[in-house]
């Protein structure tokens, strides 16, 4: 008699402010298509461009904010918490998680930074603005860290990060572009290795197993 195989599906929570790209790679993966479950995207502009990816995919979605019928931040725990989430994700968030949820989710929270952190980190640095000081620097590589996240900004350890060669670019755009496309690989790696447990933290370092 064969025993029937239980797999567990890792629910989980997207955070956006944008357009959502990173969204829509997550929900693009093939190896994520039986390993996760998103059961919210939340953001803190009601008029995000991303709901519209997550309702066409008959995601829930939901508001960050002071107003009736909002998630205030002081429930946000709490509300994470009743949906049962197991992973939460910022992809492209661009305000301050409360620190009651970084710690009660410790470990359980990941952020996309479009730069080789340390490098290039910290309040107002996000988007264009990471490329332009990218660009400015004359850098001659950039990249994508995916990282935990703590009460500061872009400081929790990183998980993985890939490097792109911009030694040819002309502009920041051009970086943007570039370091996207890597964006929509690194992510949902970083997701997928997480629902199979195969990141560690030993000795103060981030191990992914493959």
């Amino acid at each position: 008699m064969y025993k029937q195989l239980i797999t567990i599906v890792l629910k989980v929570a997207v955070f956006v402010s944008g357009r959502g790209s990173n969204l829509k790679a997550i929900l693009n993966s093939p190896q994520l298509k039986k390993l996760i479950v998103i059961k919210a995207v939340i953001s803190d502009k009601a008029d995000c461009p991303a709901f519209k990816i997550a309702e066409d995919n008959s995601i829930k979605t939901f508001c960050l904010g002071k107003k009736e019928g909002l998630i205030r931040y002081p429930e946000l725990a709490e509300f994470l918490y009743s949906l049962d989430i197991g992973l939460i994700v910022l992809a492209g968030f661009l305000k301050m998680i409360p620190e009651n949820v970084i710690k009660k989710f410790k470990n359980r929270i990941i952020n996309i930074h479009p730069a080789l952190l340390p490098s290039f980190s910290g309040k107002g640095m996000y988007g264009i603005n990471v490329h332009k000081a990218v660009f400015n620097s004359s850098a001659q590589v950039s990249g994508v860290t995916v990282h935990f996240v703590d009460e500061t900004y872009d400081t929790g350890k990183i998980i993985a990060q890939k490097c792109v060669d911009i030694s040819d670019v002309a502009s920041a755009e051009e970086i943007a572009e570039r370091v996207l496309t890597t964006e929509h690989q690194l992510l949902p790696y970083v997701i997928e290795k997480f629902a199979l447990n195969k990141i560690r933290i030993e000795d103060s370092r981030v191990r992914v197993i493959e």
